[in-house]
């Protein structure tokens, strides 16, 4: 039997796009820069009042370091080890962006302790 193809949903397309541009920490003019479009373009795709082409889907995918199929269906079991290490590292970071220096070496120092502490045990 054939199975029955879903229809894809432009507005949860657009949310994980913009989520995945606000993790990155770019507007939306920065992401419209580097995709060659308007910034309106980038706010219709979001809102998922607008679509687009392959070309510029499979740009988009390389500019945000995720799958196509996690942009059209956000099945995390689409994304790459690589892809999820990414996005873990950029989360990471994001997250110790608004430490201080004294901070971040303590964070450093745990980081050091759980690596060798259970990484290395692994």
């Amino acid at each position: 039997m054939i199975a029955e193809p879903k229809e894809l949903n432009k507005k949860e397309m657009g949310a994980r796009i913009r989520a995945r541009r606000e993790m990155l920490g770019w507007t939306r003019s920065d992401l419209a820069k580097v995709l060659g479009v308007s910034e309106k373009t980038i706010a219709n795709i979001e809102y998922g009042e607008k679509g687009m082409t392959i070309t510029r889907l499979y740009a988009l995918k390389q500019i945000l370091g995720v799958s196509v199929d996690y942009l059209m269906e956000g099945d995390a079991a689409f994304v790459t080890d690589e892809e999820k290490r990414k996005m873990l590292n950029e989360n990471i970071m994001g997250s110790l962006s608004v430490c201080s220096v004294p901070q971040l070496g303590c964070m450093e120092q745990i980081a050091r302790l759980y690596v060798e502490g259970v990484v290395n045990k692994e």
